[in-house]
């Protein structure tokens, strides 16, 4: 058995944990590392640890928070650290190399943009009444920071990066199945911060998870994950008043509108649905193309499909990688052998390694009845419709229980960003399948979640503005 991993960092010191769980390569079945997860006795002493740090941290000027965050990010950016953590991360989720070795570089890009958040500060400055107004800022406190496999450095770094920024000390919680990046991820951060500020624990919902968001002494949970588990996260906070912060489930729609350019399409498509492997919480989900272009599209949309080259996540030659486990790679099967039954015309590629859950990329041409298209895939296989005209079509998707990303294809820009601000979606991309940045809030309307991360609006997520009312 591999050498355990302490599933414990209390302030860079590391403490051991509880059962052990392996971390399995999704490639290859071999074991990443073995880590002994946190139980409630663990996660008190982290808040614990996190209490006694926030006054002192919430304290220190925004200059001194923004030189720290600066002194992390250059840290990450260390060739060394940089191609030791990209590599961690593929060996557990199974993505390329080259997406792992970009997820550092953008997590990098968080902590900057959030350190110079910091040093700018924010207050306002008001006269009315006989008395001058002065609104700042002021820290929450504790943050539980709970993050998912699919990103485990880039959306831990935007939770905490905010958090830190804003004055408040982090309970980073990483995923039970990338465990491991988490935590040497905390590792990397660690020695610019004061003791306490980020402290890290590992484990399932149950043992780790639920005790962490239960602790009164946490101000506030930023969680990332399903819309089921986000419902019972959000009832658990509730109860104390805890403030949530909740990025959930998405089923993006990619609309190709008739005057598309569909080469063009066809790439920024294939960057929306097959980016890490279609684990993306913004993954292109339901593709929609103007009745009059459709045929022409799908068959040049199959094409480039069908030429994605599955197999080792480290190889340079590899295009897409193998889905997280068995469990979810059965899923993906079914949904296609499920539209397969009901008669859909499928194009799906056939060489799929031995080993390993790879999942060969299939294009359906789905019917709305259809679990292929009424269900967030995440992962690489996508369903298909024509559409008629732009009234119906933003009827439906503004009927769906999600808003959290989505697309829209076409020449005329000012007609397609038309559309998308019809849309009851929290960011949309208009021929571009990467839309986000950290310098822009990132997060969803209805089922999708609430609050947002990223940009301005992420860093005061996490502060409480307070009033100062001066006679004049």
């Amino acid at each position: 058995m591999s050498d355990v991993v302490p599933g414990v960092r209390l302030g860079g010191a590391t403490t051991g944990g509880h059962d052990h769980r392996e971390v399995l390569d999704p490639a290859t079945g071999e074991v990443v590392g073995v880590v002994a997860e946190a139980g409630a006795d663990d996660v008190a002493a982290a808040v614990a640890a996190a209490s006694a740090a926030q006054p002192g941290w919430a304290a220190a000027p925004p200059a001194e928070r923004a030189r720290r965050l600066r002194a992390a990010a250059d840290a990450l950016r260390a060739p060394d650290v940089t191609e030791e953590l990209a590599v961690l991360a593929s060996r557990e989720t199974g993505k390329r190399l080259a997406e792992a070795r970009a997820e550092v570089g953008f997590s990098a890009a968080f902590l900057d943009w959030f350190a110079d958040a910091a040093a700018t500060g924010v207050q306002e400055h008001r006269v009315a009444g006989g008395r001058r107004f002065l609104v700042g800022r002021r820290p929450l406190g504790v943050v539980a920071a709970v993050s998912p496999w699919n990103f485990p450095l880039s959306i831990p770094a935007r939770k905490i990066g905010a958090a830190l920024a804003a004055g408040c000390a982090v309970v980073n919680k990483p995923s039970e199945l990338a465990p491991l990046s988490g935590l040497r991820f905390a590792e990397v951060l660690e020695p610019f911060l004061p003791d306490g500020a980020l402290t890290t624990v590992t484990g399932d919902g149950a043992r780790t998870t639920v005790p962490l968001i239960d602790d009164p002494r946490v101000a506030a949970v930023s969680f990332t994950g399903s819309t089921r588990v986000g419902v019972l996260v959000a009832a658990r906070c509730a109860a104390s008043l805890t403030r949530p912060l909740l990025e959930l489930g998405g089923r993006a729609p990619f609309v190709v509108r008739a005057d598309a350019d569909l080469d063009a399409a066809v790439e920024v498509l294939a960057v929306a649905k097959y980016r890490n492997n279609g684990a993306s919480c913004i993954a292109a989900n339901n593709v929609f193309v103007h009745e009059s272009r459709y045929e022409e599209f799908v068959a040049a949309f199959a094409d480039r499909t069908l030429a994605l080259r599955l197999g080792d996540p480290r190889a340079d030659a590899t295009d897409l990688g193998p889905v997280i486990n068995g469990e979810h790679a059965a899923r993906l099967a079914e949904l296609v052998a499920d539209a397969r039954r009901r008669g859909a015309r499928v194009w799906q590629g056939a060489d799929v390694p031995a080993t390993g859950h790879f999942v060969a990329p299939a294009v359906v041409a789905a019917a709305p009845d259809m679990p292929v298209w009424d269900q967030e895939v995440f992962g690489p296989v996508v369903g298909v419709r024509p559409f008629h005209d732009d009234d119906a079509l933003a009827r439906e998707i503004n009927g769906w229980d999600f808003g959290l990303g989505g697309y829209v294809c076409g020449r005329d820009t000012a007609a397609a960003l038309a559309f998308a601000e019809r849309l009851q979606i929290g960011i949309v991309g208009i021929n571009t399948g990467t839309p986000n940045t950290p310098e822009v809030p990132f997060g969803g309307f209805k089922h999708s979640g609430y609050g947002r991360e990223g940009g301005v609006a992420g860093l005061h997520e996490f502060t409480e503005p307070q009033t100062l009312s001066i006679a004049l």
